[in-house]
C-alpha cells in the first residue's frame, strides 16, 4: 500500500520498535476476567471494570511498550462496557503508551470497512494504535484495515500460528498452491511489510504467533524473519516459554518479537507498586528469554 502515513503521527513499527527498545519486550494485557475483578475486591459491573482497566493505565502507562485490551471482557458489559474501553484506550494514549485493541475481527466487504473504520480512524473513540484481525475469510478480506491502517499510521496484528489446539484444523492446512495456510498469511504481511524493510524499519503488520507452539513455524513452512513485523507473542517467561523455547519458535525473528503477559501481570494488583514490579519483573524475562542466544 502507498497511502501516506498520516503527519501527526509515525508508522506503527517505527514507534512500537522504539517503545521496546525503551521499555523491554512486554505488551500487558487489560484482561478484566470475572475471577481477577473478584481477586481485586472489585464486582463484576461497571464501576468494577473502569476501576480495574484504569488503575493498570495509571499504574504502567508510560512504563511498559504497549497494552493490548481485551475487547471482549469489556463488550460482555454491554454499551458501557465499550465505553469503558473507549476510556482505557483515552487514557493510554495520555499515558503516552501504545495500544494494540484485541478485538480480532474479520469479515468482507463494507462490513470489515465498517470494523476498520470503528477500530482504525483517526478520532474514532475505540481506535487504539493497532488492531488484532482474523484473516481467515482469505487474507485479501483484510484490505480495508490494511489500507486504513497504513492511512494513520496504525498496525495489524493477523492471527497466524495460535497455540489453541482447534486453531491447528485452519492454520495447519495446506492450500490450492501447495503451501500451508500459516505460511501463506505470513507471506501476504512480509509482502505489505517490504517498504518498511526496505528502510530498515519494523513493518506495521504484525503476526499473531503462540510462544508455545513448537516447531509448527518450521514444519509448516513459515518464514517468520521474513515477515518483517512484531509478532505478538502469548506465552512468554513465567507464562511457559523460556530462551529454548522461543529460539525453536522464532528462530531469527526473535529481535521481533512483543511478549504479552495478561494475568502474570494483573494478579499482582490492585497496588500500583506491585503491578510495577510485575511488569518490570515480565518485561526483564522477556527480554532474557528473547536474546539471540539463549544462553547469552
Amino acid at each position: 500500500m502507498t497511502a501516506a502515513v498520516s503527519p501527526q503521527r509515525a508508522p506503527f513499527g517505527a514507534r512500537l520498535a522504539a517503545a521496546m527498545t525503551e521499555f523491554g519486550p512486554l505488551c500487558v494485557g487489560i484482561d478484566p476476567h470475572p475471577g481477577l475483578l473478584a481477586a481485586w475486591g472489585l464486582a463484576d459491573d461497571i464501576a468494577g471494570l473502569r476501576s480495574f482497566s484504569l488503575t493498570v493505565v495509571e499504574a504502567l502507562g508510560g512504563k511498559v511498550a504497549s497494552f493490548k485490551p481485551q475487547s471482549a471482557l469489556f463488550e460482555r458489559h454491554g454499551s458501557k462496557g465499550v465505553g469503558v474501553l473507549e476510556e482505557v484506550i483515552a487514557a493510554a494514549r495520555d499515558a503516552g503508551t501504545l495500544t494494540i485493541v484485541d478485538a480480532k475481527r474479520g469479515d468482507i466487504g463494507s462490513t470489515m470497512a465498517g470494523y476498520a473504520d470503528a477500530f482504525l480512524a483517526d478520532g474514532a473513540p475505540l481506535a487504539g494504535d493497532a488492531l488484532t484481525v482474523s484473516p481467515y475469510l482469505g487474507f485479501g478480506s483484510l484490505a480495508p484495515a490494511v489500507e486504513l491502517a497504513h492511512e494513520t499510521g496504525r498496525g495489524l496484528f493477523v492471527l497466524c500460528l495460535t497455540s489453541n489446539p482447534e486453531g491447528k484444523q485452519v492454520q495447519h492446512s495446506v492450500t490450492t498452491t501447495g503451501t500451508s495456510v500459516a505460511a501463506d498469511m505470513a507471506a501476504h504481511a512480509a509482502a505489505l511489510n517490504a517498504d518498511a524493510a526496505s528502510r530498515g524499519e519494523l513493518g506495521s503488520i504484525g503476526l499473531v504467533v503462540g510462544a508455545t507452539i513448537g516447531d509448527a513455524a518450521r514444519d509448516l513452512g513459515v518464514d517468520l524473519a521474513a515477515v518483517n513485523g512484531p509478532l505478538l507473542a502469548p506465552g512468554v517467561g513465567a507464562q511457559g516459554a523460556g530462551a529454548a523455547e522461543l529460539a525453536q519458535v522464532f528462530g531469527g525473528a526473535r529481535t521481533s518479537v512483543l511478549a504479552s503477559s495478561s494475568r502474570g501481570v494483573l494478579k499482582a494488583g490492585p497496588s500500583h507498586e506491585a503491578l510495577q514490579r510485575a511488569a518490570l519483573v515480565a518485561a526483564a524475562e522477556a527480554r532474557d528469554a528473547l536474546r539471540d542466544t539463549p544462553n547469552g
